[in-house]
């Protein structure tokens, strides 16, 4: 949806919270309480009242602006900006954007929506052909490690090591310059470390079992073939990556591209929100306009589990 569009569809709050009604009204509205289904409307309150127990709930209840005191309007002009551009939006160019004086609930509305986006995409389990690797994002070092030596390669406290999936399918002929492969969906999820019960672990959240995997022979895939329909793992040369992993390292490129233009000194602990917010416009990527239509849907059917934190606005988290 481009801005025009935007400014002539919610040009004020009143017509966000009525839009935000019609959303939860479409999705239904469930007591917390007893679990009916059928409620009053208080357009006074902005409240459902249950028909049956006469439990209240806020129009904002049990969706991503549970707790918040953000006007409508802020959320969905954050929401539009999020899928107006394949780019992010910081934390603070979204606190400017919106004219608001204070970071920190700004700050918080980014990160909830971010969840949402994760929890969307968690539904889906990758299928077909899968691609899998690890990467090392650079993250800044956790003040309990500060004070300790640096250590090197995979084992160092300034690098956040995330498994990267790319469901594919092979392509007949492929045009000369295109890829053998075409990519569907994508995951990007942040692990602790890479022993193989971790990456199985994480592999069997989020790849169906009929799947064919490819992964190199790193001994941390070692235990993949217990899930997966077949697990193909070779030694794949660097020049070969482009042919065996096409999307997957394509994926970790850009993804590390974005960070490091959007966002800057990013904590390990928020590293999954970003990468959630990229996986979920990457997998709706052909969906235009409906983008946001989409996340309007994953914000009244979740509630954000993302709680305020201590930040610091020199790093992003």
């Amino acid at each position: 949806m481009n801005i025009i569009k935007f400014s002539a569809q919610f040009p004020d709050e009143k017509s966000c919270i009525e839009h935000f009604k019609a959303q939860r009204d479409a999705c239904g509205v469930v007591c917390s309480k007893c679990g009916c289904e059928h409620h009053y409307w208080l357009e006074n309150k902005l409240s459902y009242e249950c028909k049956q127990c006469h439990h209240r709930q806020s129009l904002r209840s049990g969706t991503v602006m549970e707790n918040s005191k953000l006007p409508f309007m802020y959320w969905y002009i954050a929401m539009h900006l999020l899928t107006s551009t394949k780019k992010s939006f910081s934390a603070s160019e979204l606190q400017r954007q919106l004219g608001h004086k204070r970071y920190q609930p700004i700050w918080e509305m980014g990160y909830k929506l971010c969840d949402v986006m994760g929890k969307r995409d968690n539904l889906y389990q990758l299928t077909d052909e899968v691609e899998l690797d690890n990467a090392f994002i650079t993250t800044l070092i956790p003040e309990k490690e500060k004070d300790k030596p640096l250590k090197r390669g995979i084992g160092s406290q300034s690098q956040s090591k995330i498994v990267v999936m790319s469901e594919s399918s092979f392509v007949e002929n492929p045009k000369p310059g295109k890829k053998p492969k075409r990519v569907n969906h994508l995951k990007m999820l942040v692990i602790d470390d890479l022993k193989a019960d971790t990456i199985l672990n994480t592999v069997k959240e989020h790849v169906n079992p009929q799947a064919e995997l490819t992964t190199d022979d790193a001994t941390s895939y070692s235990k993949l073939s217990e899930h997966v329909k077949s697990h193909h793992a070779q030694v794949i040369k660097k020049e070969d990556l482009p042919k065996i992993l096409p999307w997957v390292h394509i994926a970790i490129g850009n993804v590390k591209r974005l960070l490091l233009d959007v966002h800057h000194q990013i904590t390990n602990e928020y590293l999954q929100y970003y990468l959630n917010e990229f996986c979920y416009k990457f997998n709706r990527r052909y969906f235009g306009d409906a983008i946001f239509d989409r996340l309007l849907v994953a914000a009244v059917s979740y509630n954000s589990d993302f709680k305020s934190r201590i930040y610091n606005r020199n790093h992003c988290g």
